[in-house]
């Protein structure tokens, strides 16, 4: 499943066990956890069922400010986010949005380029780390 600006890792664990690690690598890296998601808890809460669906929010103001700066409609992407969820398989999945392809979206130029550079490798090694990959 493809879907243009989105990246998607599986993960070597649980969707509990990933969103923990995620938030904690999140949390030891400085950065601030502004709210977690249970979709299905929602879900649940309605009386409809939904897999293990979670989103994390969460940012630096030192990497976002600069890019809200330059232009701030991208204050609707930020803070960052990564959803953890189940497919149908009981694989767990990490996707996020890549910070390219934010920038692009909001019509950032070269200026931003070093900002959305750090803040793709920061997604990438957080991911990393919360799914187990090598």
């Amino acid at each position: 499943m493809a879907v243009e600006g989105l990246t998607t890792i599986r993960s070597s664990y649980g969707p509990k066990e990933t969103i923990s690690r995620l938030e904690a690598v999140i949390r030891s890296r400085g950065m601030t956890v502004f709210a977690r998601i249970d979709h299905a808890a929602g879900a649940a809460a309605v009386g409809l069922s939904l897999r293990p669906t979670d989103v994390l929010l969460f940012g630096n103001a030192r990497g976002g400010t600069p890019l809200m700066q330059s232009m701030q409609t991208i204050g609707i992407d930020l803070p960052l986010k990564m959803l953890v969820w189940q497919d149908a398989a009981a694989d767990t999945w990490l996707s996020y949005n890549d910070p390219h392809w934010i920038a692009k979206r909001h019509g950032l130029g070269n200026e931003a380029g070093a900002t959305v550079s750090a803040m793709s490798a920061a997604l990438g090694a957080l991911a990393k780390i919360a799914a187990g990959g090598p």
